[in-house]
């Protein structure tokens, strides 16, 4: 980029109260206006591992070309990513949970454009002008059942599997990324979460405790409750 970026960011991540190994991780880069937060699949081999192959290899993409070239270089990047991950791991009748994989939630921004790209149910928000808009569409049963089949919030979480992924990745090939663009304003601020912490707080984020002063707090928040998974959050602003 040929200025400095105006952005600035903080970044936190904790193992919670319950699992035995933190399978989060996190990219915090406002220099180059990139950010990412993964989360290794849970319940399988090596999701910490997945998770931070994720962060370090995008952190490693070089800092040159177009917004449009760098966004096309992120994604690259994960699909590449997918695919090394599938290969990594075989499933044997001894270890059916063999299965390397993680979600992800990235975000660029340059100037006034910003793109978000993700696999999975971690999330990016976006707060402006006093409202918290949730950018990103969970990939998961329970998001498919919403859309779907029309089912209510409440329907859809007592089926069997609600919270499944649908897209990670590691999960198949190809990959299937979803990609949103906006014009970014320098009084947006974005939240990107695990789906541990946004759970944490009851699936409620609010205008009132979204900053970067504000994330000690929330953390303090999610960890009275039972913080039954791992939780990683990164707040965006200017």
């Amino acid at each position: 980029m040929s200025q400095a970026n105006p952005w600035r960011s903080v970044a936190r991540t904790d193992i919670g109260k319950v699992r035995a190994r933190n399978e989060d991780a996190f990219l915090d880069c406002p220099q180059r206006g990139l950010w990412a937060v993964a989360d290794g699949m849970g319940g399988h081999q090596c999701g910490d591992v997945a998770s931070q192959l994720i962060v370090t290899h995008l952190g490693e993409l070089p800092e040159v070309g177009s917004f449009d070239e760098r966004v096309i270089a992120v994604r690259q990047c994960l699909h590449w990513l997918n695919r090394r991950m599938g290969q990594e791991l075989t499933i044997t009748p001894e270890r059916r949970d063999s299965i390397m994989g993680s979600t992800v939630v990235a975000l660029l921004i340059e100037g006034n454009r910003g793109a978000c790209v993700w696999a999975g149910d971690s999330r990016c928000y976006l707060l402006r002008e006093g409202h918290v808009h949730q950018l990103t569409r969970d990939h998961s049963v329970m998001e498919q059942l919403i859309e779907d089949q029309k089912m209510s919030l409440e329907q859809a979480c007592e089926q069997p599997n609600a919270r499944a992924l649908t897209r990670a990745i590691g999960g198949r090939d190809p990959l299937s990324l979803e990609v949103m663009e906006l014009e970014v304003f320098p009084s947006d601020v974005f939240l990107l979460c695990s789906d541990g912490f946004y759970q944490g707080l009851d699936n409620h984020v609010s205008r009132d405790t979204l900053s970067i002063e504000s994330l000690p707090t929330l953390f303090d928040d999610v960890l009275r409750g039972e913080a039954l998974d791992n939780l990683t959050a990164v707040v965006v602003s200017q």
